[in-house]
């Protein structure tokens, strides 16, 4: 290990130890403080800050996109990218004071798999019980690293179950890359009984705390997995909020967890599920996920909206949902990355 630093950031006053093996966001994780972030991989900007006292900071490898060379010149930095060698004082831009201060520190853990079976043609249905789940808590919504086996690389998974305190276990749903790097050993190597290392939990996309709005969910593919633990939440802690799910898929078959979502119906009165299928035609909607919202939701000015799917998806969704009038800094999101072609 290192030397350690003082990070304090602000407007939020929070100060917190870094060695300079760590970057800035894992330090935050380790010690609870739960800050905006996005891929972890410097490609999203998501935790782009500014630096105010301080500039001894160094940048692993990371996107112009994320951070163009001007602006880092003008003194901003990615968190999940930077190392500090001197105390430093840094602004956050994009934070939620809601969730910074009720992050869970992250945990390392190895997990056994229950079962892996399909949902769909190109989705899978994952079940890990932990060897200990006394430790590992997480919030609805929030995702784990699962290191490839065979490998030094992780892939990340929302969890689709609300916790592990009972049943010692996480769900996930895993829609399948012939070439994916993960999903390609799920889909052809890996058994009920193997074991997997897994680190967590990570992310933002959790359900706010504001009983007089209405929610919107717009999901696709695997998608399906937060956006059904969040359903599943609400479900548990009778919150009975006006909500709708919009999930597109392609065609009948690539629809799931159906009759579970018909239940929550009746388990939630004031919440509606809307499929939309964009390539077959039946007797639902019919069209792209993101015309049946536009078409279907004229005003959305009292609402928070989550959104999650493949990027193509997810980048279409968040501007319109913004034009629909839901504030911008209540739309949530988590944007898919592949390593792989979907199967045909």
């Amino acid at each position: 290990m290192g030397d350690k630093h003082v990070v304090r950031f602000e407007p939020v006053g929070i100060e917190i130890e870094v060695d300079e093996e760590q970057d800035v966001l894992r330090a935050a994780f380790s010690q609870g403080v739960m800050l905006m972030h996005g891929c972890k991989e410097g490609q999203c900007s998501s935790c782009k800050s500014f630096l105010l006292e301080g500039d001894d900071v160094e940048l692993d490898k990371y996107s112009t996109f994320a951070l163009p060379d001007f602006e880092r010149e003008e003194g901003f930095t990615l968190l999940c990218r930077a190392h500090v060698y001197e105390d430093v004082t840094i602004e956050l831009l994009n934070y939620d004071e809601e969730m910074i201060r009720s992050g869970l520190p992250i945990h390392e853990a190895v997990a056994e798999v229950v079962a892996n079976n399909p949902v769909t043609h190109d989705m899978r249905h994952l079940v890990l019980r932990l060897a200990d789940s006394q430790d590992f808590k997480f919030f609805p919504g929030q995702y784990v690293d699962i290191t490839v086996p065979g490998t030094d690389e992780v892939r990340s998974f929302s969890m689709a179950n609300t916790s592990a305190r009972e049943s010692g276990q996480l769900e996930f749903v895993i829609k399948i890359y012939p070439d994916g790097l993960f999903s390609g050993y799920l889909d052809r190597e890996l058994k009920v009984g193997d074991q997997l290392k897994l680190t967590g939990p990570f992310g933002m996309f959790t359900l706010r705390d504001a009983p007089d709005t209405d929610l919107i969910f717009v999901g696709g593919g695997a998608g399906m997995a937060p956006i059904l633990c969040l359903l599943r939440s609400m479900a548990e802690r009778g919150i009975d909020r006006k909500a709708v799910y919009y999930y597109g898929a392609r065609r009948r078959g690539d629809l799931c967890f159906e009759d579970e979502l018909r239940a929550l119906e009746q388990t939630l009165p004031s919440f509606r599920y809307v499929p939309a299928l964009s390539e077959e035609e039946w007797e639902g909607e019919t069209g792209l996920i993101t015309d049946v919202v536009s078409r279907s939701e004229p005003g959305l000015a009292r609402a928070h909206a989550y959104v999650c799917g493949p990027p193509p998806m997810v980048e279409a969704a968040v501007p319109l949902l913004t034009r629909l009038g839901v504030p911008e800094k209540h739309v949530y999101w988590d944007k898919f990355t592949t390593t792989g072609e979907p199967s045909p």
